[in-house]
């Protein structure tokens, strides 16, 4: 069903848009594409005072705080150039922004973001961010468990996989909320303005 309605406490989430993730070629959508569509979806929040949540992944130099468990699939063990988790400049340095550091995939998990938007009465939020697949679906999930309205702007997001993006567009992202493009949310959050 695609996006309906936005409640007046709606927060903007954006998942892991910083300097490193957004180096890696994302699919189907550049990461510049998603970066510019939210960029233009903070810039409506910010206009209206609607909470507008940044959030960036890091992790320890030596790997000490990585999320433990064996995976078929190995975990990148290089190191990180400096700055690969500074969020994009494009977005970042907004005093009234809340930016959340995880270490997980979810931005619930092990985060103060759930206080972040109690404390400001926030009943709904739309995602955007990369990878598809990954740190949104599950921030979304997370989001869903938590009793937030859950709207996902599938235009403001990529994967490092173009059939992971789209299993989680066309098969998750229903069963957890309502999506919509990028243009159909601003629309709306003009009309809730009103």
């Amino acid at each position: 069903m695609p996006v309906t309605t936005l409640d007046p406490r709606t927060a903007l989430v954006v998942v892991d848009l910083q300097k490193g993730v957004l180096a890696v070629p994302g699919s189907p959508y550049s990461a510049a594409d998603v970066l510019a569509r939210t960029v233009r979806l903070a810039e409506a929040f910010r206009a209206r005072d609607l909470p507008v949540v940044l959030v960036r992944v890091t992790a320890a130099a030596d790997g000490s705080d990585a999320v433990p468990g064996r995976t078929d699939l190995s975990r990148p063990g290089r190191a990180r150039p400096d700055g690969w988790d500074e969020i994009a400049d494009d977005l970042a340095g907004h005093p009234g922004d809340v930016v959340v550091t995880k270490r997980n995939w979810s931005a619930f998990y092990g985060t103060d973001l759930d206080l972040h938007l109690r404390r400001r009465r926030v009943t709904q939020i739309v995602l955007t961010g990369v990878a598809t697949s990954i740190g949104v679906e599950s921030t979304a999930r997370a989001a869903h468990e938590h009793g937030y309205h859950v709207t996902l702007a599938t235009d403001a997001m990529t994967d490092l996989d173009p059939e992971a993006h789209r299993h989680s567009v066309e098969k998750i992202f229903p069963r957890l909320g309502e999506t919509g493009t990028t243009a159909e949310i601003l629309k709306l959050l003009a009309a809730t303005a009103s």
